[in-house]
C-alpha cells in the first residue's frame, strides 16, 4: 500500500532531492518549490528519512482541502479519518504555518485544528476526555494560498540533525546545505577534496559520508517510530538495509581552519559520524597541493559588519590567488556578498541561489582549469 509523503528542502536544492528519491527507487510524483511529493510504502518513507542527504523534512499527507474561513478549516480537519493514525493516548502536537492566504493567524489555525482533531476523535472512540499521556504525533497544518495541507511529521528533529555535530562554531553551516554543496561540486571518491575554512567540519564529514554511502540517520530516532500504525519492524528492516549498503572505499578528505578550537571539535564531529579524515590547524594562505583534479568547498566568513566585511573581502581575494595555484581543481564557494565575484577576481561558471541560516546566499562554481593536458573526466562539469 502507497501513502502520499513529501518532502522539503531548502530552494534550489528540489532536484538533488528528487535525484536522491529516484535513487532510493522511490516514485517522485511532482516537484514544487522547496517541496518533492512522492508515493511510497512505509518501508520507502523509512528509506527516504534514513538516506535523504539535501531534504529538510519528510511528511505523510492525510488531508488536504480548500478554507478561507476558520468554519472551513475545522470541518476539513475534522473529516480526515483521525482514528486511523491516532489512539486516545497519542499526545497530539500541531504545528502550523501560513503564506499568501485569507487565514494568516498560525496560532488560531493551531488550536481550531486541535479541536477538530479532538471531536473527530472524541466521536470515533465515544469518548468525552483524551489524556494524551501516550506517544507524541506532530501534526502540520499548512496553508498557502488558501490550500490547507494536513501532514504527519515523519522526522521530529529537522533532517538536518544527524546527530554527530554537538558542538558548534559560530554562523555554522546546516549539515543538509552541507551536503548539497559537496554533491553540486563534482566531489567523488576517487577526487581529493579539501574544505579550508571548515568551522565545525560539515563538509568535509557530510563528503565522507557521500563516499562511503553511509545513510545520514543511522544515528539518530525519528518521530515515526512511534506511529502504531506501521508495521513495528519498519525502521529495523531499513536501518539493517543501510548498513548492508556501506562501502568500505578509501577517500583523501581534509579540513582544515585558522581556529585551533573549531578544529578540535571537527575531530569530536568526525569521531561521533565514524570517518577517519584529515584535518589541520592552518589559514588559506597556506594550502599547497600539487594533485590534479581535486575539490575544494567553503563556507567563508561572510562578514555582515562593515570592519568584518573589509577582513572578508580580504580573505576572498587571498583565497582567489591560493585556489588559482591549484592545477584542475574546481571550487565550490557558498557566499552572501553581493559583489564577491568583483572581489573575489574571477566571474564563476555556475551560480545558484541558496538559504544558508535564513541569508540568502549565492553557491559559486568555478570549473576545474588545467595545466597542459587535461585528463579524462567525462562527465564532471
Amino acid at each position: 500500500m502507497t501513502n502520499k509523503f513529501f518532502a522539503t528542502c531548502k530552494m534550489g536544492l528540489e532536484a538533488l532531492v528528487s535525484n536522491e528519491l529516484k535513487a532510493l527507487g522511490i516514485e517522485v510524483t511532482a516537484v514544487h518549490d522547496a517541496r518533492v511529493d512522492f508515493a511510497a510504502s512505509f518501508a520507502d518513507m523509512a528509506d527516504a528519512v534514513l538516506n535523504l542527504r539535501t531534504a529538510e523534512r519528510v511528511l505523510m499527507e492525510v488531508g488536504a482541502f480548500p478554507a478561507v474561513s476558520f468554519e472551513e478549516l475545522y470541518e476539513g480537519v475534522r473529516a480526515i479519518d483521525w482514528k486511523r493514525y491516532l489512539t486516545r493516548h497519542n499526545f497530539i502536537h500541531v504545528n502550523g504555518k501560513s503564506a499568501k492566504s485569507r487565514l494568516f493567524s498560525v496560532s488560531d489555525c493551531q488550536s481550531i485544528a486541535k479541536k477538530a482533531i479532538v471531536d473527530s476523535l472524541f466521536a470515533a472512540y465515544g469518548v468525552k476526555t483524551l489524556p494524551e499521556d501516550g506517544k507524541r504525533i506532530i501534526i502540520e497544518v499548512g496553508i498557502l494560498r488558501d490550500e490547507v495541507t494536513v501532514a504527519l511529521d515523519c522526522c521530529g528533529a529537522g533532517l538536518s540533525r544527524r546527530g554527530y555535530r554537538t558542538y558548534n562554531v559560530p554562523a555554522p553551516i546546516s549539515e543538509t546545505l552541507g551536503a548539497a554543496i559537496v554533491e553540486l561540486s563534482g566531489f567523488r571518491p576517487d577526487r581529493p577534496l579539501i574544505d579550508p575554512m571548515c568551522g565545525s567540519g560539515t563538509m568535509p564529514i557530510e563528503a565522507a559520508l557521500i563516499a562511503t554511502n553511509t545513510a545520514v540517520g543511522l544515528g539518530r530516532d525519528f518521530a515515526a517510530e512511534d506511529w502504531h500504525f506501521i508495521p513495528e519492524d519498519t525502521f529495523a528492516l531499513a536501518r539493517e538495509k543501510a548498513r548492508d549498503l556501506i562501502k568500505n572505499v578509501p577517500f583523501d578528505i581534509t579540513g582544515s581552519d585558522i581556529d585551533a578550537h573549531s578544529i578540535d571539535l571537527c575531530k569530536k564531529h568526525a569521531k561521533k559520524a565514524g570517518v577517519m579524515l584529515n584535518w589541520r590547524v592552518a589559514p588559506v594562505s597556506e594550502l599547497h597541493d600539487g594533485r590534479r583534479g581535486g575539490v575544494i568547498v567553503c563556507n567563508p566568513p561572510y562578514g555582515e559588519r562593515l570592519l568584518e566585511r573589509k577582513d572578508a573581502e580580504k580573505l576572498y581575494r587571498e583565497m582567489h590567488e591560493v585556489f588559482s595555484r591549484l592545477d584542475g581543481w574546481s571550487v565550490s564557494i557558498i557566499a552572501s556578498h553581493p559583489e564577491f565575484e568583483r572581489i573575489y577576481g574571477a566571474r564563476a561558471d555556475k551560480r545558484r541561489k541558496l538559504s544558508n541560516g535564513g541569508m540568502t546566499c549565492t553557491l559559486y562554481r568555478y570549473f576545474p582549469k588545467y595545466r597542459g593536458e587535461r585528463p579524462d573526466r567525462s562527465g564532471e562539469d
